[in-house]
């Protein structure tokens, strides 16, 4: 099954709505220090398959990393455990909304 992508703009007006958004960002540490979504919660990668078992199934996740590859990647393998979860297009290169250091 094919990951759905949210475009930034997409994600922005979610976040405006103040509807109960789930951003993982799966950037390396040095990445996420240059900034990330505020809203966002910044596993690592390398950390997903540990870190899955403490994730709500019934909720959306949108992941993020540099320019959507690897949170592409990291959202194949939480779709097939068993997670709803799309993909932010063009990643963190696209973002233009609100950023925070981690």
């Amino acid at each position: 099954m094919a990951i759905h992508e949210y475009k930034p703009e997409e994600v922005q007006n979610m976040l405006k709505e103040n509807k109960d958004v789930k951003i993982i960002d799966v950037r390396e540490d040095d990445e996420v220090a240059q900034g990330m979504i505020p809203q966002a919660k910044h596993i690592p990668l390398g950390d997903i398959p540990e870190a899955a078992k403490d994730l709500d199934k019934g909720q959306e996740y949108i992941m993020v990393c540099r320019s959507g590859g690897r949170s592409m990647n990291a959202a194949q393998y939480l779709d097939q455990q068993g997670f709803k979860v799309r993909n932010l297009e063009g990643g963190m290169l696209n973002w233009d909304g609100e950023t925070q250091p981690k």
